[in-house]
């Protein structure tokens, strides 16, 4: 097994000419293209959103019917503005996530976070004390 073994090191390493000269000692290292295999659309991508108008949910429901990119939607210029405008957009994003079989849910005050398909938001269950 060990002859096994130095012989593939024996295959894989530059010829001894390769050597470098000051230090003596061969690159044992072989770079590898690491972009090499991956595609682009299996990653996710987390995605920030500021929502100014009711105008600003078009494209971030076009993102997430993508199905790679997670919504963090900044809503508090909205609610500074038009309170009513807000409800209506975070209706239509709940809609939409509904329809793609996502998920969303509030982050704070000023954020909502919106996910699609693949991935589920982490909610703390309250316990309500129970009267006796």
């Amino acid at each position: 097994m060990k002859d096994f073994f130095l012989h593939l090191k024996d295959r894989f390493l530059k010829p001894q000419e390769d050597v470098d000269e000051e230090s003596g000692d061969p690159s044992d290292y072989l770079e590898l293209n690491s972009e090499h295999g991956k595609d682009e659309k299996s990653r996710v991508l987390v995605r920030p959103f500021v929502m100014e108008e009711f105008e600003d949910i078009k494209e971030v429901l076009d993102v997430l019917r993508e199905g790679s990119t997670i919504a963090l939607v900044n809503i508090k210029p909205l609610k500074d503005k038009d309170l009513v405008e807000l409800k209506r957009a975070i209706s239509k994003l709940r809609k939409t996530c509904e329809a793609i079989d996502g998920d969303i849910a509030g982050f704070g005050e000023d954020y909502v976070v919106a996910v699609p398909y693949f991935a589920r938001i982490h909610r703390n269950s309250v316990k309500v004390p129970q009267e006796e």
